[in-house]
């Protein structure tokens, strides 16, 4: 079952924020135990090598890394390149690069504005530009399917009342959710499926590298345990919740399953305040 033994995964993202698991990290390590080749990138080397070392400490050999901001198209040229020349073709997409950042349309800059749209949409549209072509050539001269999963958050889907406005970060996560379904149907008689994976609010070392100096909080420990409080199950879930749905989409058990989105929230976005 979800076995990926032979299949080459390229993940975007694939470094982690700080010490600890995050969704690319988990998600390239999970898809190497599974038998896979896995090709990485990042923007950030140090994230990088952290994947690495996780990659070492349980004997995956088959593992490449390179440097690489996915919002710059010659740089994921290269990397697409640079993995086909290792491993000689392409089966899964994993498209895991995104970032909040606060705001409304009013207190919003308009370059922050871009920048939202550039490291949650653009990043997920340029790693499909160059490696869909890969997988359709596969499609018609092996028959080989290809599967595409991005990543998009339950934060586009349900909004705080009275709380954090994030209106770009929400309008480029829905544009993925839109986008992953246009380029299902766009390939659907291509062999390649495409879905989203909707991750909650998680416990990663975004929470305490990143969100916590984002929203000035002082009380790191308090906000964590508020943000456990808010799921219905109790607990936010963890960089292995997404990468077990990553890797269910990514496998051939989905193989009759496109153009959908699995939401891994804990049941938060389908709750509601007791009142």
């Amino acid at each position: 079952m979800l076995d990926m033994t032979g299949k080459v995964v390229f993940v975007t993202g694939a470094g982690s924020v700080g010490e600890g698991w995050g969704n690319g990290k988990a998600t390239a390590v999970l898809m190497a135990r599974q038998g896979a080749f896995v090709y990485g990138v990042d923007r950030e080397e140090s994230a990088l090598e952290g994947t690495s070392k996780a990659m070492a400490q349980e004997g995956h050999g088959n593992w490449k890394y390179k440097t690489c901001d996915m919002t710059d198209s010659k740089q994921v040229r290269s990397a697409v390149c640079e993995c086909l020349d290792r491993f000689g073709r392409i089966d899964v997409l994993v498209n895991n690069v995104g970032g909040s950042a606060p705001g409304d349309p009013v207190s919003m800059s308009e370059e922050a504005w871009d920048a939202q749209m550039e490291l949650n949409l653009k990043t997920a549209f340029l790693g499909c530009k160059h490696i869909l072509p890969v997988m359709e050539r596969q499609f018609l001269s092996e028959g080989q399917n290809g599967a595409i999963v991005n990543l998009s958050s339950i934060g586009c889907m349900s909004f705080q009342d009275q709380g954090r406005v994030s209106v770009a970060y929400a309008a480029s996560k829905a544009g993925v959710l839109s986008f992953s379904r246009a380029i299902a149907i766009a390939y659907a008689r291509k062999g390649i499926r495409v879905n989203t994976v909707v991750p909650g609010v998680m416990d990663t070392p975004l929470v305490s590298n990143r969100l916590v100096t984002q929203l000035g909080v002082t009380d790191a420990q308090s906000f964590i345990q508020k943000r456990h409080a808010s799921v219905p199950m109790g607990r936010m879930g963890d960089a292995w919740d997404v990468a077990n749905a990553v890797l269910f989409l990514a496998s051939d058990e989905a193989r009759y399953i496109t153009a959908t989105q699995l939401v891994v929230d804990g049941g938060m976005t389908a709750a509601r305040p007791a009142i």
